[in-house]
């Protein structure tokens, strides 16, 4: 009786490895078969948020709505970032809705701030813990007392990365977008048609681009495109140190490229935007914000 147990014992053994082998099953219980059915990885979430919900703005005049309301005046109901005027449609009003903008915007921004200016109104702006942080600056830099006063091109580079450094050391998370310098040198070539434009001109705004308006010589020539060049070389930096982050979107040049006219410039100084600028200037920054890719 005993071997023939041990018979019976042995054929189902047999019979259960070649059951087992049919089927492809892992007596062990890892799974063999498993490497052929795994489930891909899913998806990273993106980097850029193309709906952030709260906004602060740092930067200059053009952001605090100078000249827009009142002759030689803020007005940051219009401005273009964080303004709650219906006929700007600011970009924050876009994003959040008026009542969103009213709650979760801010406007870091001073008239006449240059570049050296900047970390000091990141390091405020990042106190808010914003998701994005929009960004215009160096027309200051540009509008100096002559051209040989102009900011360089090395200190302005090494400026708006110590200002994009103290926000990430705060808020490495938030977003940035950075606008491009306007085409100063349209600016002078609209608003020299306005007697009055001129007459607020020698109050002081941008002289090394606007002093002697109506001169047309080889100086004031050479003085302009000496001015223009310094501009463009800002709007190379502020690319390039922005592309170095990840987080940060730059327009690709579309404020300097636009063409401002009459419509679009204050009254008061034919230089800064009008409520009509300010709302194109909106315009420009939610369509790079809400890219699906960046601006290239």
């Amino acid at each position: 009786m005993r071997k023939r147990s041990h018979r019976v014992r042995a054929v189902v053994a047999l019979a259960a490895a070649a059951v087992l082998g049919l089927t492809g099953c892992d007596p062990s219980g890892d799974g063999g078969s498993r490497s052929t059915g795994a489930r891909p990885s899913p998806r990273p979430a993106p980097v850029w948020n193309t709906s952030p919900r709260s906004i602060a703005a740092v930067g200059d005049s053009i952001t605090r709505g100078f000249d827009a309301c009142h002759v030689l005046s803020d007005c940051p109901e219009v401005s273009w970032a964080t303004g709650s005027d219906t006929r700007v449609d600011s970009l924050a009003v876009r994003l959040l809705g008026a009542a969103g903008a009213g709650l979760h915007s801010w406007n870091y921004a001073v008239t006449g701030a240059r570049v050296s200016d900047l970390a000091g109104q990141m390091a405020q702006a990042a106190r808010q813990s914003p998701e994005l942080v929009t960004v215009m600056i160096g027309a200051n830099d540009a509008c100096r007392s002559s051209a040989s006063a102009m900011t360089s091109v090395a200190a302005f580079r090494a400026r708006f990365q110590e200002a994009m450094d103290t926000l990430r050391e705060a808020r490495p998370r938030a977003q940035v977008y950075v606008s491009s310098v306007p085409n100063l040198k349209r600016l002078w070539s609209q608003g020299r048609t306005s007697p009055l434009g001129k007459e607020v001109w020698k109050l002081g705004v941008c002289p090394s681009m606007l002093g002697d308006a109506d001169a047309l010589d080889a100086a004031a020539t050479k003085r302009r495109d000496k001015v223009q060049s310094r501009v463009k070389a800002y709007n190379r930096v502020l690319e390039e140190v922005c592309a170095k982050d990840r987080r940060c979107r730059f327009d690709g040049g579309a404020v300097f490229g636009f063409r401002f006219g009459t419509d679009q410039l204050s009254h008061w100084d034919w230089f800064h935007p009008s409520r009509n600028g300010q709302a194109r200037l909106a315009e420009i920054a939610y369509r790079t914000v809400t890219a699906k890719d960046p601006v290239t």
